[in-house]
Formats: C-alpha cells, sequence, structure tokens
C-alpha cells in the first residue's frame, strides 16, 4: 500500500463548489485521494509519510491538455497562416519514423509534466512509441493516431493501425494509457473511415477525435466540395455525442454550437494556435452559455511552441475580454475548471480526475507560492488573490511537484526516474536531423498543397 500526505497546502479542490480550504491536508492512499479538509479536521495514521507545505505551497488537480501533436518541429515552420503553415507540417508526418516519433513524444510529455500537465490527447503517429515514451515519464495520455485514408494522404496513420493500438495499448500501463479513433479532417479521410470509426467506438468503447471549423476559408472549402458546413457533415456521417471531441470549431454558428451542446459534443479550445496560425476568435463565451463540455488544449510545439497550459489559461480569458469588451467575461475560476475538470470531462475522465475529491484519483499538482510573481499571497475560502494570480501570473516555473496515480512524477521541477538532461540531449540530436530532412525534401511539400 501506497500513502502520504501533504499537510498545511491551499487545496483549490475545483469540485462542483468550487471550495478552497485555505490551509488543509490532503491525504493519499493507493493512488487515490483518501481524505481532505482543514488540518485540524484530517487524522492521519502514525505511520503516514508527511509532506509539510507549512503553507508555502498549494495544491491544483493536475492540468488536462485536450488536444496537442508532439513534434520535434518547434519554431520551424513559422509566421505563416494555416493554409500556407500545413503543407510544412505534412512533410515533417511524411518524413517521420518510429524514433522521431519517440524522442517527439518524450521532450513534449517531459515539458507537459514540468508545467503541470497531469493528462494529455495527443494525435500524432507511431504511437505505440509514445505510449513508451508516456510511461517512462509516468504521464497519462490519450492516444489518437493521426488517421487519413483519402487519395495521396498515405503519409498519415492507417485505419488498421488505429485497430490495431486499441488492441494492444487500450488501458495499459494500469490505465494510465487510453486509445481513441483520430480522423484528421474531411478533406483527409473518406466517407467509410467517419462510419467505421462510429461503429468501432461503440465496439470498443473509446472515443473519437478529429479536427473541425477551425478556419474561416477552411469552412468555406468544406461547403464548397460538400455542400454542408464541417459540422453537418460530421453530424451526417453520425459522428456527434458524448463520445466524440472536436478540436477548434473556431467559426460554428449559433445554431452549430446548439447541437454540439445537445448531442453532449464536446470540443478542445487552442485560442494560442487559434491566433498564432490567424485562425480567429472561438466564440468560447458562447459555447459554455449554451452548454458545451470545453477543455484547454495546447495544439502542440508546431503552430504553439509551447506546451504550457498556464498560458493558454491567461489568454483565453484574456482574448474573450478583449473581444466582447467584456471585463467580467471569463474569470478566474471559470478558467482553472476549464484547465482541470472542464478538460477531464471533455476526456469522459471526470470520474476519475480533474478535481480534488475523495475517491478521485491523485493526479495533483503541487505550486511554490514562495516566488516574486505570486507575491503577495493571500487565500480565504474563495481563493482570495491567489485564485486570480494562479490564472493571470502563474507559470511552469511555479510547479515544484506531480503526482499521477498517487506517484510522484515531478519533484523540485525534474522527473523522477529518468533523466531530463538526456531526453532534451537526445531531442536535440533528433530534432536537427528531422529539421536538415525536411530542408532536403522540401520539394515534397508542393504535392501537398
Amino acid at each position: 500500500m501506497t500513502e502520504f500526505a501533504i499537510r498545511n497546502a491551499a487545496l483549490f479542490t475545483v469540485n462542483a463548489r468550487d471550495e478552497v480550504v485555505p490551509s488543509g491536508t490532503l491525504h493519499v492512499r493507493d493512488g487515490r485521494i483518501h481524505a481532505l479538509g482543514p488540518t485540524e479536521a484530517v487524522t492521519l495514521p502514525n505511520d503516514c509519510p508527511v509532506i509539510e507545505a507549512d503553507g508555502r505551497f498549494a495544491i491544483i488537480p493536475g492540468l488536462v491538455d485536450t488536444h496537442s501533436h508532439s513534434s520535434l518541429m518547434r519554431g520551424v515552420t513559422e509566421n505563416l497562416p494555416l493554409m500556407d503553415w500545413l503543407p510544412w507540417y505534412q512533410l515533417e508526418h511524411r518524413l517521420l519514423t518510429e524514433d522521431f516519433a519517440y524522442h517527439s513524444a518524450r521532450l513534449c510529455y517531459l515539458e507537459a509534466l514540468q508545467s503541470g500537465t497531469t493528462c494529455v490527447m495527443d494525435m500524432y503517429r507511431f504511437m505505440d512509441r509514445c505510449a513508451d515514451a508516456a510511461g517512462e515519464l509516468g504521464i497519462r495520455v490519450q492516444l489518437a493516431p493521426y488517421v487519413a485514408d483519402q487519395p495521396g494522404k498515405d503519409f498519415f496513420a492507417s485505419r488498421e493501425e488505429n485497430r490495431r493500438l486499441i488492441r494492444t495499448h487500450h488501458g495499459a500501463q494500469s490505465g494510465r494509457v487510453q486509445v481513441w479513433l483520430g480522423l484528421e479532417h474531411l478533406f483527409y479521410c473518406s466517407e467509410s473511415a467517419y462510419r467505421e470509426a462510429v461503429q468501432l467506438s461503440k465496439e470498443y468503447g473509446v472515443g473519437i477525435h478529429t479536427h473541425a471549423s477551425e478556419q474561416f476559408e477552411e469552412e468555406a472549402a468544406i461547403t464548397a466540395h460538400f455542400g454542408k458546413r464541417s459540422l453537418a457533415m460530421l453530424d451526417h456521417y453520425g459522428l456527434l455525442g458524448p463520445r466524440t471531441l472536436l478540436a477548434h470549431c473556431v467559426w460554428l454558428n449559433a445554431e452549430e454550437i446548439a447541437r454540439v451542446a445537445d448531442t453532449g459534443t464536446a470540443i478542445a479550445h487552442c485560442p494560442i494556435s487559434n491566433a498564432k496560425l490567424a485562425s480567429g476568435v472561438a466564440p468560447l463565451g458562447d459555447w459554455l452559455e449554451a452548454g458545451v463540455t470545453v477543455g484547454l488544449g495546447t495544439d502542440g510545439p508546431v503552430c504553439n511552441n509551447s506546451l504550457s497550459l498556464w498560458e493558454e489559461i491567461k489568454f483565453a480569458s484574456l482574448i474573450q475580454k478583449a473581444t466582447r469588451l467584456d471585463a467580467t467575461a471569463l474569470p478566474a475560476d471559470q478558467m482553472l475548471r476549464l484547465a482541470t475538470i472542464g478538460g477531464a470531462k471533455a476526456l469522459g475522465l471526470d470520474a476519475d480526475i480533474g478535481s480534488l475529491e475523495v475517491g478521485k484519483k491523485a493526479d495533483l499538482v503541487m505550486l511554490d507560492l514562495n516566488a516574486s510573481n505570486l507575491t503577495p499571497v493571500a487565500v480565504d475560502d474563495k481563493g482570495g488573490s491567489l485564485l486570480w494570480n494562479l490564472v493571470f501570473a502563474a507559470s511552469a516555473a511555479n510547479v515544484h511537484s506531480v503526482w499521477v496515480d498517487g506517484e510522484q512524477r515531478l519533484q523540485n521541477g525534474q522527473p523522477v526516474g529518468v533523466s531530463a538532461q538526456k531526453i532534451i540531449d537526445a531531442a536535440q540530436e533528433q530534432g536537427l536531423a528531422l529539421h536538415q530532412l525536411c530542408r532536403q525534401n522540401a520539394h515534397l511539400r508542393q504535392s501537398m498543397q
């Protein structure tokens, strides 16, 4: 039996009542939260190992990244709008090998873990190797292979590859690895691929993940080609429903937002990527007012550069305030929920993670409050100024320790059991090799326009 407690820390539970315990104790037993509350109200066994926070630390649920793409192509395909950026990004997939995929995933999962993300939805290729990388770091991952079956797109993952990964890896690593059905895009996947995904989702009990309505020009092209808008086409294929997670959805109209809400379909909101690729500002406030389940996503290092959900939390709120001309839009408590329990719900994991509650898995982040960017610290049972500063001032630098399934995976900013420097050194070598390979084969991107 594994057991430990963290005592005298500020606990941000993100439960249904958003309860905050200014000086609390959290007791973990066998990977799950056994008890929590004000320190004086929690009785610990005499032999229970205790981490003394001494008022210097806060505990929040692990952050959940609901849409990412592992990659070593950081800072390479820059200053491009989405439709010009895509051929360069697809070149990476055309040249990708198992080794490149493994080092991509290992580097990205390290960065995620060091910024307090305990669960990542990763859409990539050679995802058995991504599972290996996740196992080394102990992070929780949802793996959605990049499936495309239209002519000329054979450099993405195949439908059989996705089926095989479900059979071999779904539920692996004590359940920390979950496999989804991944579909790239309406222009990349046949009707047969979508309808098979719906069937396999029911057969295997797994989710479906795809992109939708990311850019204005894309939406116009979809309508011209299919005679229907993106969401209508996905609806026609039977894809909408509580097992489906759509990335982006920047250009949904009011009727489509209502349809997403009515079907229980979830959205992965990637505000920084949407801004960087000039895709637009998604109507996040409208989604939430309609009752849509929403999580936050980084979209990966290629079109974001950073995998820090702290940046997404802050930017997602500020861009809504700016575009809606409403300083009260998307306040701190709502943003913290989107990054934790909202993301967990979008992934169908909210019964197990996303909040600090008795019986839930102990996916925890301990933040060091003794830092210039969070000082002065004032916390009460509503969160105090600390709540606002967690959302608008905190960064990966404040992440001290991380636990996944009650196992410590990060201590004092460094991964437990693996060398961060070795991961970085290997990724540096592999990344430069991939960059060079892409430069040598740049002519191939013309065939992908």
